[in-house]
């Protein structure tokens, strides 16, 4: 049996054993990737080129486009790159990488929407005190609290990881590394450890769904009580998309660890792991451009100058 010092490298879950179906899984999930590249990219230059769009609200979407970007350019370019060369490998350095960064991404992104839930909260609940309470600086520390706290997250899981014991083989049952399927090649009760973490993890993702909820309570409450429909339909219009992303992103990662091990295969665990991995960054632009009539506007604003231009 191989211990983790002689292992160099790890074999991926392939998505499919025919020649065939590798290419039309590279195909597709080149087209998923590039469009979650297009159609972030255009939220970034959309927000960064429109001074109308410099407010705190655009200013947390442009932080979640950046961490989508990282989120699927971790996972998918290798995965498409084995399918296309009919290869399972990865590094021992790469899949520490892939796992390093994956979680700082994912922890920082749910971190990024539950402010975006306090920023509608606030703007609703307390217009008021806006401007106070969500000043650039203050915009700019809880941004900075959010990738803080991810790779803090991320270095912690990531070191606790790799300093197991492996002995079950270099097998990992998923299209990337992901940690559940790592620490079943552990051979030592001190995956404990890293279980312990996980628990931890998932108790602070919990209250910040919590937090989340309640904070929609009550703009549900306050937009309700608005007797302009235009307002109410502005309110909604803001919201909505958040609260969308939202329900997007903890279902599928919901679902994704919690499900049970007796309706659990490989086949199953490799569509849910593209659910929650690959899905929400290729959706998100989609969902926060369709009800959002000032980047919608922006967003034309940019593709007319871009045609000027040629």
């Amino acid at each position: 049996m191989p211990n983790s010092s002689s292992i160099t490298e790890f074999l991926l879950l392939a998505f499919a054993d025919t020649r065939e179906l590798q290419l039309l899984h590279f195909a597709l999930f080149l087209g998923i990737y590039l469009a979650a590249l297009l159609g972030n990219g255009l939220i970034l230059s959309t927000i960064a080129c429109d001074h109308r769009l410099h407010t705190p609200m655009y200013f947390f979407l442009l932080n979640l486009a950046i961490l989508d970007l990282g989120c699927i350019s971790t996972t998918l370019p290798k995965a498409m790159a084995n399918a296309l060369w009919n290869t399972r490998a990865i590094t021992y350095q790469g899949c520490a990488a892939q796992v390093l960064f994956f979680i700082f991404f994912f922890v920082s992104e749910y971190l990024i929407l539950t402010i975006m839930a306090y920023d509608r909260y606030v703007a609703i609940c307390q217009p008021l005190h806006y401007g106070s309470l969500l000043g650039s600086r203050a915009c700019a520390q809880m941004a900075a609290a959010a990738w803080g706290s991810g790779f803090l997250n991320a270095v912690l899981h990531t070191a606790n990881t790799f300093s197991l014991p492996l002995c079950q083989g270099n097998a990992v049952e998923q299209f990337f590394c992901e940690i559940p399927q790592i620490l079943k090649l552990s051979c030592s009760r001190s995956y404990l450890r890293e279980i312990g973490l996980i628990v931890l993890s998932g108790a602070l993702d919990f209250g910040c769904f919590i937090f989340i909820v309640v904070s929609y309570v009550q703009i549900f409450r306050a937009v309700l009580g608005i007797s302009s429909e235009q307002s109410r339909h502005k309110a909604f219009s803001t919201c909505l998309p958040h609260l969308a992303v939202v329900s997007l992103f903890v279902s599928t990662a919901t679902f994704a660890y919690l499900k049970p091990p007796s309706i659990s295969s490989p086949s199953l665990d490799i569509v849910v792991a593209v659910l929650y991995s690959v899905l929400p960054p290729a959706l998100n632009p989609i969902i926060y451009s369709m009800r959002n009539q000032e980047l919608k506007d922006a967003l034309r604003k940019v593709f007319g100058y871009m045609l000027i231009q040629q």
